[in-house]
């Protein structure tokens, strides 16, 4: 299983991990800020639980290109 989390409120909108996983990551309209899709948020922290093992290299590579480093993934 893949877990990522994203840490929304420190965003600062580059677009970068829309760029890298468009199928996980979109950009708001409201606010400019990226938006983990069918996440799951608690304090601030947006976790999204994939069963597929081979989403792990494109949601690593959103969180290597993210210049605030606030997306992490983790393989359990």
């Amino acid at each position: 299983m893949v877990v990522v989390t994203l840490q929304r409120n420190k965003c600062i909108g580059c677009n970068y991990c829309v760029e890298v996983a468009p199928e996980h990551f979109r950009m708001s309209k409201k606010d400019g800020k990226s938006v983990l899709l069918h996440s799951e948020e608690k304090r601030g922290f947006f976790t999204l639980r994939l069963a597929d093992n081979s989403q792990f290299d494109v949601c690593e590579q959103a969180a290597k290109a993210c210049p605030v480093k606030i997306i992490s993934t983790k393989l359990i």
